[in-house]
């Protein structure tokens, strides 16, 4: 391809060449530069060595101090005609100097440009330099929904799910899937707005409340199930996994401590995408991360999280039905942090990518837990 280029070049000099003035340009044009005769070798310029004879010798033309130059027969000044060598050179105009570039913005201990300095100042602007990404998430939450239009659907209507408790139909497992896809949102809107902006103060906020906004709009596809409602518990820990997401990148040296991360146990069908075996497979975890500290950077401490988290368990309609108590379970232990240990020295845009999916997953069978079992009442 390269050489390729390279020979389209050359043909386009060619082409080119013979249209511009001075190669076109004639004897005619420069009285001062003599024509030479028909056999060649007896072309002479004003003030260089006289005609070469006709028995001229190699080796005394190499000894020879001067040669004569092109250059050196060209007249003086060429004549002033603007259509055919453009305006003289007093004509044109003096290039002005580039304004000398200022010193770079400051920024504040999180990593943002404070207000006064940042190019993107309110919400509406920031959220306005990401429109494609805002475009595709609300399409994403739209389509969410489109599957129940096609089931029995009733007015729009509140419903009391509770929280954790043995009424509530997924002991909390839901609550906490709501807590997490909105941070996972605010997460990647707050990444595309920070670039966008270039930092701006405040693009943590407008990625919150964006994540948080869609999350509701989502929420109404809910409003509309006869099984189940619009839920002011789901909206509370949409704004809560928002929150924690703008508390992580506005806190110095919180994002490189502390991750709010998901484990998926593998069942008997390997992934279950919807319903309760889905929920029933999902662990939740804040990791505080050993790498976010300076003084473990040296030891092998940096590749473990100490992880705190909450999964559920026996809450199957098949598990009700026979009886058995639903179970929550609290634990704590010890996670590989898989992201530091494998990419956090890849200089790839694949490594780069698996260190920050890494930072929001914790794959399964990479940890050692000690469970906290309570029995619901």
């Amino acid at each position: 391809m390269r050489n390729r280029y390279r020979c389209q070049v050359a043909l386009v000099l060619v082409t080119c060449l013979p249209c511009t003035p001075a190669w076109g340009a004639s004897a005619t044009d420069f009285p001062e530069v003599q024509a030479a005769p028909a056999d060649g070798l007896g072309a002479s310029f004003p003030g260089t060595a006289p005609d070469i004879p006709a028995d001229w010798n190699l080796a005394e033309i190499g000894a020879a101090t001067e040669q004569p130059t092109l250059l050196a027969a060209l007249p003086s000044s060429l004549p002033q005609d603007p259509a055919r060598y453009g305006p003289a050179a007093d004509a044109v105009p003096a290039a002005s100097p580039e304004p000398a570039a200022g010193p770079p913005a400051p920024l504040d201990p999180s990593g943002h440009v404070p207000r006064e300095f940042a190019s993107h100042h309110g919400f509406f602007e920031q959220a306005g330099s990401s429109t494609t990404e805002i475009a595709l998430l609300s399409g994403y939450v739209l389509a969410q929904g489109i599957p129940k239009l096609f089931k029995p659907t009733t007015g729009f209507h509140f419903k009391d799910e509770g929280w954790f408790g043995k009424d509530t139909q997924n002991v909390g497992m839901d609550k906490l899937t709501h807590a997490f896809n909105t941070y996972l949102i605010a997460e990647l809107l707050h990444h595309r707005i920070h670039r966008n902006t270039g930092g701006s103060e405040g693009d943590a906020l407008t990625a919150g409340i964006l994540a948080s906004g869609l999350m509701a709009l989502n929420e109404i596809s809910d409003a509309i199930e006869p099984d189940s409602g619009y839920s002011m518990q789901d909206i509370v820990m949409n704004i809560t996994g928002a929150t924690f997401s703008i508390l992580r990148n506005t806190v110095p040296g919180l994002k490189e401590k502390l991750a709010f991360k998901i484990e998926i146990m593998p069942n008997h069908q390997i992934y279950s995408t919807t319903g309760k075996p889905h929920y029933e497979q999902q662990r939740f975890m804040f990791s505080l991360k050993g790498a976010g500290f300076e003084k473990l950077e040296n030891s092998a401490l940096k590749y473990l999280d100490l992880q705190v988290g909450y999964y559920a368990s026996d809450f199957l309609n098949s598990d009700r039905d026979k009886g058995i108590t639903p179970k929550r379970h609290l634990f704590v232990g010890v996670g590989l942090n898989l992201g530091e240990l494998l990419f956090a020295k890849s200089g790839s845009r694949i490594g780069r990518a698996a260190y920050s999916v890494l930072d929001y997953v914790q794959l399964p069978y990479t940890g050692a837990s000690q469970n906290l079992v309570v029995n619901v009442r």
